[in-house]
């Protein structure tokens, strides 16, 4: 197979994974904090196995200065994660979804705020497409205080996406599993305190859900996603990237019965393609694809940068 065709199959393989992230979430029957927490133990294990298997740890490249900014990535990638999942359990996957699809704006006017950079026209007009979809998508009514909560968490977790992405950008010569694992082990003292153990010891099949969330859902959906990077260029992967909202939505439908209205409907190939067309943009001239070097929650493929999930914008 292909170098590039089998980078198409990896990461489409792990946006359809993603794409069924929400559907695991509801069906552990857990909170929001207790399933991030739990995602972060096993996640933390399934990234540990892998990496220790491939002897990552061994000229691993961390400092003092990448360990810290791993973990600061990882304070925002593991409330993302909270925020996202508050969302679902507001509204719905579909609509949380979208709406999170709204990070690569977010990472645009974070750049001109914190690091003064410039937005271009084209972008201004992008960002008013993706605005004018954002409105149609929420659908809000008067007095509908659900959607309402629902649009604030899923906007926090983008916002707090793009915060991590910033973050994990700039940590150079250090695998991205690795940056991963970091983030992972950041979430567990965090949301130690708001896990109530009690009430996790009486979900039943709901520990098959949670264990589901961090062996599969991190541990291999990351790995196959760093895998892909390698052998991809960058538009594939921001195409390919969209697989992840399609997927969502067509298993909230079918699971739940939950879809979007028509008005809603016209508002999602407009954050779709506002989106694709920041994300494109913002990566500037293809590199030479090659080995990649040390989240989310989703930084194209190419050494020595870190990559983090927000890549693809993976959940």
């Amino acid at each position: 197979m292909r170098n590039e065709t089998r980078g198409t199959a990896e990461l489409t393989l792990a946006m359809v994974l993603s794409g069924t992230l929400g559907i695991f979430v509801v069906e552990s029957g857990a909170s929001p904090f207790e399933v991030v927490f739990f995602r972060c133990l096993f996640g933390a294990v399934a990234l540990g196995a892998y990496s220790l298997a491939r002897g990552y740890f061994t000229g691993h490249g961390l400092t003092p200065r990448k360990l810290g900014l791993a973990a600061l990535g990882g304070v925002f990638i593991v409330f993302n994660w909270v925020f996202l999942f508050e969302a679902y359990e507001a509204t719905s996957i579909s609509f949380a979804t979208v709406v999170y699809h709204t990070q690569p704006f977010f990472l645009v006017v974070l750049g001109a705020v914190l690091f003064r950079e410039r937005i271009t026209a084209a972008k201004f007009g992008w960002l008013g497409l993706a605005f004018v979809g954002l409105v149609l998508v929420s659908g809000i009514r008067p007095g509908d205080t659900a959607s309402l909560k629902g649009l604030g968490f899923a906007l926090a977790a983008a916002v707090l996406y793009a915060l991590s992405t910033i973050v994990t950008k700039r940590i150079t010569g250090v695998r991205p599993h690795l940056v991963a694992l970091v983030q992972v082990l950041v979430g567990l003292p965090l949301l130690l305190p708001f896990v109530d153990f009690g009430a996790a010891a009486g979900l039943g099949a709901g520990w098959a859900w949670l264990a589901g969330l961090g062996l599969i859902h991190t541990g291999l959906m990351y790995v196959l996603m760093y895998a892909a990077y390698q052998k991809l260029p960058t538009a594939k992967i921001a195409v390919l990237a969209f697989t992840y909202p399609a997927v969502a939505m067509v298993a909230d439908w079918a699971v739940y019965g939950h879809h979007i209205g028509l008005v809603q409907a016209l508002g999602v190939p407009l954050i779709v393609l506002a989106s694709l067309k920041v994300t494109l943009s913002a990566k500037g001239p293809e590199r030479p694809r090659g080995r990649v070097a040390g989240p989310a929650p989703r930084t194209a493929a190419h050494a020595p940068e870190a990559v983090s999930p927000a890549a693809t914008r993976s959940a």
